[in-house]
């Protein structure tokens, strides 16, 4: 059973920073996509980032080019999101997703992701 776990959010000041993990189990696919999305109340949930296992390429929502980083572990299946400069507008409940067995990532869309964490919380204030 494929199962994602995310950690890392909290409460930060606007400006901050923060760094979110995932890791997943439950699978042996080394050709994998993963993802972050938000969700904040009220809001469609959005794709923030994606990153293939197989050359690390990173694709991002343009609300957050030049302060969030998505990164990997292949090793210990692990994803990370390191996110700089925070906003108010940043806060939401940050979840993780797999899309496993592909040849590259698709759409950061939410309905190409099967498989999902429970989701961490980020809140930004002034």
């Amino acid at each position: 059973q494929v199962q994602l776990v995310e950690s890392g959010g909290g409460s930060v000041q606007a400006g901050g920073s923060l760094r979110l993990s995932c890791v997943g189990s439950g699978y042996t696919y080394s050709a994998v996509c993963m993802a972050w999305f938000r969700q904040a109340p009220g809001k469609e949930r959005e794709g923030v980032a994606q990153i293939y296992s197989r050359d690390g390429r990173p694709f991002y929502t343009d609300s957050v080019k030049g302060r969030f980083t998505i990164s990997q572990d292949n090793a210990k299946n692990t994803v990370y999101l390191q996110m700089n400069s925070l906003q108010l507008e940043d806060t939401a409940m940050y979840y993780c997703a797999a899309d496993l067995a592909v040849s590259y990532c698709r759409s950061l869309n939410q309905y190409t992701y099967r498989h999902w964490g429970q989701g961490t919380q980020v809140t930004v204030s002034s």
